[in-house]
């Protein structure tokens, strides 16, 4: 997978070819470099290096102090992380899979997106937590989940799901420099998939923009994380059978970048939205609603939603669950010609 995200960097700047994983690695240690309060916290970031050796080589360089293993309980890592957060530290928490997190639910809900609001701004709880999310390596319906709707609804938290390895590293040193609290998911599907030109040394990719990554006039297509990749191969099939289809890359779910969509809504007439999460309640029905509200009148198709199924994530089944480029299709060709 090529990076359809990428910046071009300036003709100063030295790139190299590097991988979803890599980027978030160096991102990782920039950051713990720059600032001696950035500490990673979470099950088997340190000797281990993590299931996706995301933190490869960071207990070697910054030392057990820094780069710590905890027990299984995710409720005691967030928990631990909200206190070292608000005596002034930068944890960034790592959740093994996404489907792990809900244990420490109660904490990121009721403590962490609260801090700042009932403080009214003196505590701010400045900490990531990191996440492989999404389906696509056969890992059932307990490695599988894709819970941002849940994270979206909670007032004081930002949610943030890059698709490239350019937007990687700099939404993640965005992330850890912002004063919110950041849920940070990682579509495990692009770890190592997804390839791209990231420049050496630090920049930072501003939270709540989205990007545009392929342009067109007959249907606006929303997506992110690995099913951003899905969403361009259909509409490069659109293309070929007359239909050209905007692809937008959301980046940041929220704040979403709703003056990006509906600049494009308004200039296509047309939406369709994919997630791998279930339709039912799924994000792309806050989308809809958006769009609707505000730009009712320039909409000449209802819009469509391209999702996981209401089931849970399958095994055996998995590429039938995922809206694919087959399922997508379909959606863009009827939205455009409705």
């Amino acid at each position: 997978m090529k990076s359809p995200t990428q910046k071009t960097p300036s003709v100063e700047a030295a790139t190299r070819e590097i991988t979803f994983g890599q980027a978030i690695n160096e991102a990782l240690a920039e950051e713990m470099r720059r600032d001696p309060t950035v500490v990673t916290w979470g099950e088997d970031v340190a000797l281990y290096e993590g299931s996706f050796k995301v933190t490869r080589g960071l207990l070697a360089e910054f030392g057990e102090e820094r780069v710590i293993d905890t027990p299984l309980s995710e409720n005691g890592i967030v928990g631990s992380a909200v206190g070292m957060a608000l005596y002034g530290m930068v944890p960034i928490v790592e959740i093994q899979f996404a489907d792990f997190i809900w244990p420490a639910y109660d904490q990121i809900v009721n403590e962490l997106a609260k801090y700042r609001y009932r403080s009214g701004g003196e505590y701010p709880a400045k900490l990531v937590i990191r996440t492989p999310v999404g389906g696509g390596i056969r890992g059932g319906h307990y490695h599988s989940q894709h819970p941002e709707s849940a994270f979206i609804s909670v007032p004081g938290l930002k949610v943030v799901i890059p698709s490239n390895p350019y937007d990687a590293k700099g939404l993640l040193l965005a992330s850890i420099r912002d004063p919110d609290p950041v849920i940070f998911f990682e579509p495990k599907r692009v770890y190592r998939a997804a390839k791209g030109e990231v420049p050496d040394g630090e920049y930072t990719v501003p939270l709540e923009s989205a990007s545009i990554v392929r342009k067109g006039r007959h249907a606006t297509v929303l997506a992110y994380g690995a099913m951003l990749y899905e969403a361009l191969d259909a509409a490069q099939k659109a293309a070929e059978k007359g239909v050209e289809a905007e692809v937008i890359d959301l980046r940041t779910l929220w704040p979403v970048d709703i003056t990006t969509i509906l600049d494009s809504v308004r200039r296509t007439g047309r939406l369709v939205v994919v997630h791998e999460a279930p339709k039912t309640l799924g994000f792309g029905a806050e989308l809809v609603s958006l769009v609707v509200e505000r730009a009712f009148y320039h909409l000449e198709a209802a819009p469509v939603r391209v999702t996981g199924f209401d089931t849970p994530f399958p095994y055996s089944l998995e590429m039938e669950y995922l809206p694919l480029s087959h399922r997508i299709l379909p959606a863009i060709l009827d939205v455009a010609r409705g």
